[in-house]
């Protein structure tokens, strides 16, 4: 090889060293955050707080494309390193848990956060959280349980009471408290390391943070069998045995409940009649529901001399959670035999402004379910099996069916020109139950459908996306 061309390799070399960034360079620029999916440039600096612009100029991105797996340096954050996260605090955890989990100074995590104060860590608010290199989360976890010491806590994972103290900022091995969450410095991952007290191990809240209109799913596990209840907002939660073990409440969240702080409050009660409860702030967020344009009706389906009385005989219809869940898998459309000649007319949510004709009656409200267009004789089909509950005429919502599909669920169909079924029958998906029609309060003939999860209407199309329950 000659001289020269080894000079060149060299001269090359060089270059390329003076063109990368060292090590303690880009340890200066930043922590990383790695993108997942669903991330957008948006989203990322939505949460961070930043401009899409200066996260694109931060990177060197040409574009708005990125990818899974991209690393990505978050702008305003130089003064840190490691990794850097956003996403909503789970329920269960606390300001405490966290700091101790993650192994983070109490004023870092109030600093990347701007907490005043520990009350605001509210389930579903947004969390930067910062994981150094070198100090990756604890993941094991144990609770002091009542007459229990420290020092036995320690023996029992096979550690020492100091060791305990010092990871969970105790001010020493005498500060445990019992009922309180301790993470331990080895053994197996309980894969459960939330703050919740014993015998809970973990509630998984879908979605978070809630959202209007929306169903909440709430996936208890518990380290014995238990009695389970609990209160989302106002409603009295109703939990039901899952095939893992766990105990499943579906609850629908109101379309009209203002956006903000809701308790979640959780209550266990032990073969020995113990009970022990944990109760924490969840964010219930918009679903940012259009207006619809103002519809004209006849007096009499808003008057509230008539309507009170059929709403009321709606909600005690709609109000027992049968035990035994009827459905499998995703719903499906109550219009699939037309879905060539349908269209949506109108959306879950929408608020609405009903005007009595001839008169200065204004009532003001939102829609319920969702509307298909078609016309008028064309097939309505079951979206899941359940047993029919109602079956007949009523003033606002005319020819009108509902279905029980069990643990709290029921479908309702309303304006139909012809009911095909009858109460006590069971239904199985697909089959047919009455045929589209313009009866009761309407403008024409359309299907209106709806969903309620246990006495509150959420968005029927949540229902033909995702699987009801699930992981």
């Amino acid at each position: 090889m000659s001289k020269r061309f080894i000079g060149t390799i060299l001269g090359l070399l060089s270059l390329l060293a003076l063109l990368a960034p060292s090590a303690a360079a880009q340890a200066n620029r930043g922590p990383i955050y790695t993108v997942r999916q669903g991330d957008t440039l948006w989203s990322i600096s939505v949460c961070f707080n930043i401009t899409t612009e200066a996260l694109i100029a931060a990177n060197n991105l040409s574009g708005s494309d990125i990818f899974i797996g991209d690393q990505l340096v978050i702008p305003g954050y130089e003064a840190f390193s490691g990794t850097i996260s956003c996403d909503p605090v789970p329920y269960g955890e606390t300001f405490r848990s966290l700091v101790r989990q993650y192994r983070m100074d109490e004023t870092l995590l109030r600093r990347l956060n701007h907490i005043v104060s520990p009350t605001e860590l509210y389930a579903g608010a947004k969390l930067i959280l910062l994981q150094e290199d070198d100090r990756p989360a604890w993941s094991t976890r144990a609770n002091l349980e009542t007459g229990e010491t420290l020092l036995e806590l320690a023996v029992r994972a096979d550690t020492d009471p100091w060791t305990i103290a010092d990871i969970n900022h105790l001010a020493g091995p005498w500060a445990g408290l019992p009922g309180d969450v301790f993470y331990l410095p080895s053994g197996e991952s309980s894969g459960f390391p939330t703050a919740l007290p014993y015998p809970l191990e973990s509630a998984q809240v879908d979605p978070l943070p809630l959202i209007q209109g929306s169903t909440a799913q709430i996936r208890v596990h518990a380290a014995r069998p238990v009695t389970l209840g609990g209160i989302l907002v106002d409603r009295p939660l109703h939990f039901f045995p899952a095939e893992d073990g766990s105990y499943i409440a579906l609850q629908g969240v109101h379309a009209l409940l203002e956006p903000g702080l809701y308790p979640l409050r959780l209550e266990t009660t032990d073969a020995d009649g113990q009970t022990q409860a944990f109760e924490q702030m969840v964010l219930i967020a918009s679903g940012y529901y259009p207006q619809d344009p103002t519809l004209y009706v006849d007096a009499d389906t808003i008057d509230p001399n008539v309507t009170e009385t059929e709403w009321q005989q709606i909600l005690a219809i709609t109000a027992p959670s049968t035990p035994e869940r009827l459905w499998e898998g995703v719903f499906l459309t109550p219009a699939y035999l037309y879905g060539g000649e349908t269209y949506f007319t109108s959306g879950f949510g929408n608020r609405r402004t009903y005007v009595g004709q001839g008169t200065d009656l204004v009532v003001e409200g939102f829609h319920s379910g969702v509307d298909y267009g078609g016309g008028a004789g064309l097939p309505i089909t079951a979206p899941a099996t359940g047993i029919v509950v109602f079956a007949g005429p009523l003033t606002v919502r005319g020819n009108a069916t509902i279905i029980d599909h069990g643990w709290g669920v029921y479908s309702g169909f309303w304006h139909q020109s012809e009911i095909r079924v009858e109460v006590g029958q069971r239904v199985e998906q697909g089959q047919v139950i009455g045929l589209v029609g313009g009866t009761g309060r309407v403008t024409g003939a359309h299907l209106h459908w709806e969903v309620w999860v246990n006495g509150v209407q959420v968005n029927p199309l949540d229902w033909l996306q995702k699987v009801f329950p699930h992981e």
